[in-house]
This record gives structure tokens, sequence and C-alpha cells, in this order.
């Protein structure tokens, strides 16, 4: 039973990273996400059912569009890997209803992680449409686990500490620090991962942000008058807090 719930799981998985792709190309541009019929961005052409199966067919196509031959962006394979991975990891080992509600829950979390990656990679955006998804998953989990009052504190700490900084840092500085989105984010997060996690949060992505900026402007990969997403780095830790807590309370222990 649990091989099958593995396989199954990361076909499932992979299947909904397919529509992921869609969401990240096209959420951001304001376009439909059900309606219209996948075609390839450079020449168009609306694609076939068979030309959509999730890794296979990117395979099978050798990376090219089918009509115009243009290389097709390995993100599309990589998100579908990815989210297959993601609920092979989650995958629940019965069909218990419990285990089922927090298999959905939590890859619901992911799934939204993936695409706010993403889209702030490309657009510099974390959308407000994504975080009230992530808030419904988020506040059911608080419902589900009852600690009101250890959830609510780590959604004040999150969302207004870092509101606090970016107004103190635009009264200074006359420019703004942390875009909207990344507070709504950190106050989400706060009300999952309570006072201490959401404080560990912000202190490993700012860490994380500021290391990786130096090396891509020592590296000349960055200008430093141009902006970098700061959205992947709260979801990375997020991630590693959510998915891999164990190998986050071995870093926590480290530093304490």
């Amino acid at each position: 039973m649990q091989t099958f719930l593995q396989i199954y799981s990361f076909f499932f998985g992979a299947i909904v990273g397919s529509f992921l792709n869609v969401v990240i190309y096209r959420l951001p541009l304001k376009k439909d996400l059900a309606k219209s019929r996948s075609a390839c961005p450079k020449c168009g052409t609306q694609l076939r059912w068979y030309h959509n199966i999730p890794i296979i067919s990117f395979l099978f196509l050798g990376g090219r569009c089918v009509f115009c031959k243009t290389r097709i962006s390995f993100r599309y394979p990589f998100v579908e890997i990815l989210t297959g991975l993601l609920a092979l990891w989650l995958a629940p080992h019965s069909l218990n209803p419990e285990q089922l509600m927090f298999f959905f829950l939590h890859f619901g979390i992911g799934a939204i992680f993936i695409c706010h990656f993403f889209i702030d990679l490309d657009h510099h955006l974390l959308l407000d449409s994504l975080n009230i998804y992530l808030l419904v998953l988020v506040f059911t989990f608080v419902v589900l686990t009852f600690h009101w009052q250890f959830w609510l504190t780590g959604a004040a700490i999150g969302f207004l500490g870092p509101l606090l900084v970016t107004w103190l840092f635009y009264k200074l500085r006359g420019q703004v620090g942390l875009g909207g989105g990344d507070i709504k984010l950190f106050g989400i997060l706060g009300l999952y991962l309570g006072p201490m996690g959401i404080v560990y949060n912000i202190f490993f992505s700012c860490l994380a942000g500021s290391l990786i900026g130096i090396i891509l402007i020592l590296t000349k990969r960055l200008d430093r008058s141009r902006p970098m997403p700061f959205g992947p780095f709260i979801i990375l830790v997020a991630s590693f807090q959510i998915f891999f807590p164990h190998l986050f309370s071995y870093v926590e222990g480290i530093l304490k």
C-alpha cells in the first residue's frame, strides 16, 4: 500500500506541476488560467494534449517545440519533477483521513511556494492572490492544531516586524526596503511557524539574501542599482522549516 501511495503521489504531483507551470507563466500576466489551451509562447501554435504529458512530452520532443523547433525552457520539466518529489516526500503512509488531510494541506503550501518562487524571480512580484490561498491553507492548519495564541503571536511578529523596519528604512533613506508582498508573506508564515520560527526565517532569509547578493555583485552578475527579488530566500528558508524540520532543528541547535 505504501509503495502504491508513493508512486501515485509522485505522478499526482507531476500533473499538478504541469498546472503550476501555467500559473507561473499566466498569472502575473493576468491571463486566463483555465479556458485557453496551452500554446507555444514563441509561435503561438496550440499544443495537442499529448504535447502536455508531464515530463514525458519534454523528453519525447527533445526539449523543443514540435512546430517551430524553439527550445523549451528546462524550467517546465523541472517544476513538474520538483512538484512530484514534493508529493512523494509528503506521501501519506495510508488512506487514513487525517494523514490525507495533512498531505493535501502541506502539498498545497508547497505548491504555492513553487509558484511564488518562480514568479518573484521573473517579475519581482509576490502576488496577493497566491498569498490569499496560502493564508487559507495556513489558517486551516492553525484551526486544526488549536494553538491560537502561539500562532497569532508569530503572525504579528512576522507582519509588524518587517513592516516597522521597512517604514524606518523609508523614513531614513527615502526608499522602500521590503515590498508589500514580502511583508504579507512573512505575516502568513509567522502564523504557521510561530514566534521563534518566523524570527529564524527573517534572520536566515536576510543572511542568505545578503550573501548571494554580495556574490552576484562581486561576480558582476548583478548591478548594485538593480533590485534583487527577496521572496525566493524567504520561501527557501520556510521550505526547510516546514518540510525538513529535523534538519532545521539541527541548525538551530548549532546556533544555540
